[in-house]
């Protein structure tokens, strides 16, 4: 299971800023942004392992609504009032189970890794007053007939944000989150098939499709200049029965903590 931030999933991991950008017209001009920073975070979703994680990322914003991010892919994004809608296609997550530098860990020898695949993505959002409803919904397509870790899956995420301070000091973002993902999202990430189990240290284990988790985030952002910003960003996952059963998973309660500087031009 991806991290809760990672470079690839910035934009999604950090949902109140995710939805609120949504929400915001075309760019008038082209617009170019530069992210550096790191995030402390486990291994994988259900870890007790910790590792700090580089975060480099680039994003193009285009006047006619097509965007590039190193985070989501190529897409479109367009507003019409108080709604918004985007779509991307890009890299789905990926998962070693081996322990090589921050990525992947020990503990998931044999189990074989999730290697990452074209994936689809859509977000729609509402603003309504100060809140932002939103979801997000993502298809990650077949990587090969290994259906222990090849096989397609699709991922949901209903939000809810809002700013919760806006001052001298920048601003407070803050918001709620609950995923799902369908039998064969959970059995990619969580499940243990008796194929992986043979060739592990974990019983077999089947995950059923369902709520995966509830969470929400903290997002300090702090304005530098007419270009530069640094953001802090502080994430809470707690992952449901199906989930959280699983032999895999150490540690129910997983947290993140980045922080970036970004650089607009």
């Amino acid at each position: 299971m991806k991290p809760l931030i990672t470079p690839r999933t910035w934009c999604l991991s950090l949902s109140s800023l995710c939805l609120l950008a949504a929400g915001t017209a075309h760019a008038e001009d082209w617009k170019y942004s530069l992210q550096l920073g790191a995030a402390s975070q486990p291994r994988y979703s259900g870890s007790d392992e910790r590792s700090v994680t580089p975060l480099l990322g680039a994003s193009i914003d285009s006047p006619y609504g097509l965007f590039f991010d190193t985070a989501q892919g190529l897409g479109w994004q367009g507003e019409w009032g108080d709604l918004a809608f985007s779509t991307w296609v890009g890299p789905s997550a990926s998962r070693k189970d081996r322990k090589t530098g921050y990525k992947g860990s020990d503990r998931l020898n044999g189990m074989g890794s999730i290697k990452s695949r074209a994936q689809v993505g859509a977000n729609l959002s509402y603003t309504l007053g100060s809140v932002v409803i939103g979801a997000t919904v993502e298809h990650a397509f077949k990587k090969n007939d290994d259906p222990d870790t090849g096989s397609a899956y699709n991922h949901l995420q209903l939000n809810i944000a809002t700013t919760l301070y806006k001052g001298a000091y920048g601003s407070l973002d803050g918001s709620l989150n609950s995923r799902f993902g369908d039998g064969d999202y959970m059995q990619t990430w969580y499940g243990v098939s008796r194929h992986q189990a043979a060739n592990s240290r974990f019983g077999a284990y089947h995950a059923k499709g369902g709520m995966l988790s509830q969470g929400g985030d903290l997002t300090w952002t702090l304005p530098i200049n007419a270009h530069t910003s640094v953001a802090t960003v502080l994430a809470v996952d707690y992952l449901s029965k199906e989930a959280g059963d699983s032999p895999i998973v150490d540690k129910r309660l997983q947290t993140s903590l980045a922080a970036s500087v970004e650089y607009s031009f």
